[in-house]
Order: structure tokens, then C-alpha cells, then sequence
């Protein structure tokens, strides 16, 4: 089982890293492999024409490749809310929470990641366009590999941009170094309840749904497992990164996780769905009303962590 993720040397989907790491989908009977496909869009596209048969990422990117929800499901959650940073130049001096300090910066984000910052500066009364906010790609890094979120660290870092939208991995290694200050933690400010918009969810297509019946449940399963196992000892977060991330990432991943811990949970509630599609909605991706029950599947509703 192929399982596609758009950044890997991060703590954004480290729950299905560690699914697969820890033997947890090996405990299942399942032989599983994580495989980097950046950005989110690309890798719902991946899952559409079979090349990975799950996708770990954001949940609201599935649309990106599956029009109005149509052909993909749910199977569970990985953990709960939006769980991006926004990052702004330190020397800049922007307090935290103060949004309209970025009029006129370039803010450096990934396709369809960069959604949820321009919903979230919506609802603080900004519009891109009018204040002057560049929102646009992060320049590729050599050093960094294909991993986005230590692209923008070095992209601030030299000063390519003035900001970036990233995951925690990025934020804190800019925090850390001093080149950065986090202006907004969409997980833990909820600003208008921006928290809502997406989450980090595991997906399939819904033919390889209906064809499998047990697939739902033994994700479910094993991602619930990852979450039990780094509750209980979350050196294994560091051990993990020790072997698949770069020294100091590798060093920096157990704090990450321990900090994550009290959103860990696989189920995806009725209201989750609902507030991440009237976020698709206002974004103008959205037109249908889809139901609960067609695109989560059953398993999802139940917490296995």
C-alpha cells in the first residue's frame, strides 16, 4: 500500500509516518510505504488515477481532484483543526495576532495550503489583493530536498520572502534560528474559527472504498495505534526522525509531536465536515451540499485514539 504525502520532514502528517514506522499497519497484515507527492492537489491526483492507493494530507485538497467530493472518502483523521503557522520576519517586529502588519509582504505558501491563510485573512476584514499581500509560491531550495516546509525556512532565511504559511517543522526552525516569529497558530489562536477549515485526514478513492469494505476501519486502526504508541512514549517521534529526517529536524520532532498530542484523534465529526465545506464554499469551490455519510466513511465517526 502506497500512502502519498505533500511534506515529509514534518510533524503535519507524522501520524501516518508513524502508522507505517511502527509496524502498526504491518501489525494489520497490511505492508505499507509513505511516499512524498508535493503539493496536496497533486497528490489527491495521484490517488485518482491509482499511482498511491491512500493520501495523507490536507482533507479540504481533496476537492483539487475530485470535483464537489465525487469518487473519494474519508477514511479517518490523523488529527484535529487547521495546523498551519504564519511565520513574518522577526526583524520586522509584527505581534502575534496582528494580521494587518502584512500589507505589502510577499508570504510564501503551497497550492491549496494557501487557501486556508487567505480564508483566515478574510475573516480578520483583509483582502490580498487590496492590501497589498503577495501570496504565492515559495522559491525551491536545493538543500532542502522536496520538503516544502524546510524550503520556506531557508527561503526566509535568505530573505526570498517575508513570511511564510508552513507547518510546524518550518515555523519552528525560523523561531529557533531568529529569522522568524510566528504571527498566527491557526490550531491554537482559532481566530474566527479558522481552526475549522481543514484538517490532516487519510483518504482513498471510494472505488477502492466499496471494493474493501475493511479498508476504512484497519486505517482507522492503525493511525489510532500511532497516536497510543507516541502518547505513551513520544522518544519514538525522535527515534523515527532519526532515521528518515536531516540531524537537526530529526532533534526538534519529539517536542513537535508531545506539543501536538491533545489534537490527536482519528474521528471526523458531522460538525468538522461541515465547517471545512462552508470554508470550500466561501473559497467558491464548493457548489453541492454533500452529505456526511457519502463522503466520510463510517469508521471516521468513531474516535480509535
Amino acid at each position: 500500500m502506497k500512502i502519498a504525502v505533500p511534506d515529509l520532514v514534518s510533524n503535519s502528517y507524522f501520524p501516518a509516518l508513524a502508522a507505517v514506522e511502527l509496524g502498526c499497519f504491518e501489525a494489520l497484515g497490511v505492508k505499507a510505504e509513505i511516499v512524498l507527492v508535493f503539493p496536496p492537489n497533486r497528490a489527491y491526483e495521484a490517488l485518482r488515477s491509482g499511482e498511491v492507493d491512500i493520501v495523507a494530507a490536507s482533507a479540504h485538497a481533496a476537492v483539487s481532484a475530485f470535483d464537489q467530493w465525487k469518487g473519494v472518502r474519508l477514511l479517518c483523521a490523523q488529527s484535529r483543526g487547521m495546523y498551519w503557522f504564519l511565520v513574518v520576519r522577526s526583524d520586522l517586529g509584527i505581534e502575534r495576532g496582528d494580521l494587518s502588519g502584512l500589507k505589502g509582504l510577499r508570504i510564501g505558501a503551497a497550492p491549496w495550503v494557501d487557501l486556508g491563510l487567505r480564508g483566515a485573512l478574510e475573516q480578520a476584514g483583509l483582502d490580498p489583493e487590496r492590501d497589498g499581500i503577495d501570496i504565492g509560491p515559495i522559491p525551491k531550495q536545493p538543500e532542502a530536498g522536496s520538503n516544502f516546509g524546510l524550503s520556506a525556512f531557508r527561503a526566509l532565511e535568505k530573505g526570498l520572502i517575508d513570511g511564510f504559511w508552513a507547518n510546524g517543522m518550518a515555523a519552528e526552525l525560523a523561531v529557533r534560528h531568529g529569522v522568524g516569529n510566528v504571527v498566527l497558530d491557526a490550531r491554537r489562536d482559532d481566530p474566527a474559527g479558522c481552526a475549522g477549515f481543514t484538517f490532516p485526514s487519510m483518504a482513498a478513492s471510494e472505488s477502492r472504498v466499496l471494493a474493501e469494505p475493511e479498508l476504512a476501519g484497519m486505517v482507522a486502526s492503525a493511525v489510532g495505534r500511532a497516536h497510543a504508541e507516541l502518547r505513551r512514549d513520544a522518544g519514538l517521534a525522535r527515534e523515527i526522525g532519526a532515521r528518515l529526517f536531516p540531524s537537526e529536524e530529526a532533534g526538534l520532532i519529539q517536542g513537535l509531536i508531545e506539543r501536538d498530542l491533545p489534537w490527536y484523534s482519528t474521528a471526523i465529526t458531522p460538525a468538522d465536515f461541515a465547517s471545512m465545506n462552508a470554508f470550500l464554499r466561501r473559497r467558491g469551490l464548493l457548489r453541492d451540499e454533500p452529505g456526511f455519510e457519502t463522503v466520510v466513511c463510517a469508521d471516521a465517526a468513531r474516535s480509535r485514539s
